[in-house]
């Protein structure tokens, strides 16, 4: 049985109109809010496009949520769940106040609760004072001078240029380096280490996604508020819009016994990937647990340009809602299908469809793709939770099919492939592997095994298969208890642990010279949920490189001495390009070997 909810939200002090009814399936009672437009986006043919996209893309569950404005300004709400919320149940049981983890979707809460805070002080609301010597706070302050004892960067000019609109457009010039940080670390060690990695441009030079400038942008709300980020969203944000499901905290989402379970592509079962702790460090750039029904309430205040239909409270500033949603950066200058150009404001993608303007953020994090959008001027706001991961070319289709029905507009064919390629997940089917014409390994395999480190990405000890110490014995149990199950790598590995927020292992396959294939997996030697069988995953785009060893020494004492590991080759292209810098700066990081 699908779960349905159609609910009619009224402005002022009239309450919902509710009309219980049966539902047509299993006997079971199901709750449906009557409606006050001519007629429902989500209807059976949408219904089908759903199911359908579902049955061919393996997505176990999926929440919608769909919000419309009448002439008055009161809204409509409408919300379908279809598939499962975890593997015990029949195979139907999501609900439209599921909860999930919405990822990067957070960005915008964070944006927001700065421009609150902008607000504040520009109103004399302010609770603690601004750092010495600053007469304005607004989105061109600079960063150093709101974190004067704690802000840094590699280059000097960048350090001292950089403003907050530069770090929320992600125009830091930074890539991702988002294994440079691991549980346990905190907003103010991340701080430290910004100034020691290597950026790949001059800031508002190129778009490039980076997490770390969400988690400064958390501390400075924690500093300037005087209390943490979380309490200030939910004070400012989650409590006035009653979007009472809504938290940071996985370990009270898990109480309510309504947070999905979550799958991974190959139809595997995954755990909620982040504990309270992590969950913590990422609250800024994607720590929100939400419900399709809690974010309408959310999407109702910004197609109402900031103000609450329900209360008329502004919860949103008119200043904050244009300068978030007005693009900076242009993330893809050249026209694809219906689609335009795409570009970046702070914490929100921008784009038309079809000629419709349409603001929208994915979120994407291990057993969950999201979406949540909403047209400005084409009355409509929509929210996609599905609970298997990268399955954003789904999210996108059926964001347009909504969009279609909503609008009025025809099915064309063109549509199917009308997907960014900014966001289209390639699966390499065995990242890494040797082919013809790849050179051989310069030493025996067992000479780059040992210990390396970098004082910003840590140690890490990689073993052979000849490696004996019980750390390695661990490990390659660990790998072959994974391999035996799944595959069996056909060119030379070497296998390391290295605990992350993203994995909990690293895997280097041979594929040339030199040069490895790297994967970020996390293990699973004893499986997950019912199934017991062991397995590994890693995400394909931001959990895949190379690392480059650099062989030095005479003929017969040549010895390893160090390895770049390389993440993001747009970046290390650029490195190049502008410097034309060797082995050990074009990667994210050097790690020197310090180990045998």
């Amino acid at each position: 049985m699908r779960a349905s909810v159609i609910a009619l939200w009224l402005s002022g002090l009239v309450p919902r109109v509710v009309v219980l009814t049966t539902a047509q399936t299993s006997g079971e009672q199901a709750a449906f809010y009557v409606p006050h437009s001519s007629g429902r986006v989500i209807t059976p043919a949408v219904s089908a496009f759903i199911e359908d996209a579902l049955a061919t893309s393996t997505i176990p569950g999926l929440a919608l949520g769909v919000v419309r404005l009448d002439e008055n300004r009161q809204h409509m709400v409408e919300l379908e769940a279809w598939g499962r919320q975890t593997e015990e149940g029949d195979g139907d049981d999501l609900t439209p106040d599921a909860l999930f983890a919405i990822a990067s979707c957070s960005k915008s809460f964070l944006v927001t609760s700065l421009g609150l805070l902008m607000d504040d002080f520009a109103q004399g609301r302010n609770v603690t004072p601004l750092p010495s010597g600053i007469l304005r706070f607004d989105w061109d302050t600079k960063v150093r001078d709101l974190l004067p004892d704690e802000w840094s960067l590699h280059d000097e000019w960048a350090e001292v240029s950089f403003s907050l609109r530069d770090a929320f457009s992600h125009l830091s010039g930074l890539p991702r380096h988002d294994f440079s940080y691991k549980p346990g670390d905190t907003a103010t060690e991340v701080l430290w280490r910004l100034r020691h990695l290597l950026p790949a441009y001059e800031p508002r030079e190129q778009w490039m996604y980076n997490n770390q400038m969400y988690m400064v942008g958390a501390h400075i709300v924690s500093r300037l508020s005087n209390m943490s980020y979380q309490s200030f969203a939910s004070s400012r944000i989650f409590a006035p819009l009653h979007m009472n499901s809504t938290t940071f905290s996985p370990s009270k989402a898990a109480k309510t016994g309504r947070l999905t379970q979550t799958w991974t592509r190959g139809v595997r079962r995954v755990p909620f990937w982040f504990s309270d702790e992590v969950a913590d460090l990422f609250a800024g750039a994607g720590g929100i647990i939400s419900s399709a029904e809690d974010v309408t309430k959310w999407l109702a205040v910004l197609l109402n340009k900031g103000v609450d239909p329900l209360t008329t409270a502004t919860i949103i500033p008119a200043s904050v809602l244009e300068a978030m949603t007005t693009t900076r950066a242009v993330v893809s200058g050249i026209p694809e299908g219906p689609l335009s150009i795409i570009g970046y404001g702070m914490g929100w993608f921008r784009m038309a469809y079809k000629g419709h303007d349409v603001v929208w953020h994915f979120g994407a994090i291990p057993g969950f793709s999201l979406l949540v959008a909403f047209l400005p001027r084409g009355n409509l706001g929509v929210v996609l939770l599905a609970n298997m991961d990268e399955k954003q070319e789904n999210n996108m289709k059926i964001l347009y099919r909504v969009i279609d029905e909503a609008l009025g507009q025809p099915q064309n064919a063109e549509d199917e492939v009308s997907v960014p390629d900014t966001f289209r997940y390639n699966i390499p089917a065995v990242p890494g592997q040797g082919g013809i014409g790849s050179e051989p390994l310069p030493l025996t395999l067992d000479a780059y095994a040992g210990t390396y480190e970098d004082p910003l990405y840590g140690s890490i000890t990689f073993c052979s298969p000849l490696s004996t110490s019980e750390y390695c014995i661990r490990v390659l149990e660990d790998f072959a208890s994974v391999d035996s199950s799944l595959h069996s790598p056909s060119s030379p590995s070497l296998l390391a642990a290295w605990p992350r927020v993203w994995s909990s292992h690293v895997r280097l396959r041979h594929s040339t010279g030199t040069t490895f294939a790297l994967i970020f997996p996390r293990l699973f030697p004893q499986g997950y949920g019912k199934n017991t069988t062991p397995f590994e995953f890693y995400d394909s785009q931001i959990s895949v490189g190379r690392v480059k060893f650099v062989v030095e020494g005479k003929e017969d004492e040549r010895r390893v001495v160090g390895f770049s590991l390389i993440t993001d080759e747009q970046a290390a292209a650029a490195r190049v390009a502008r410097s034309q810098r060797g082995v050990r700066e074009v990667g994210d990081a050097w790690f020197t070997k310090t180990i045998s």
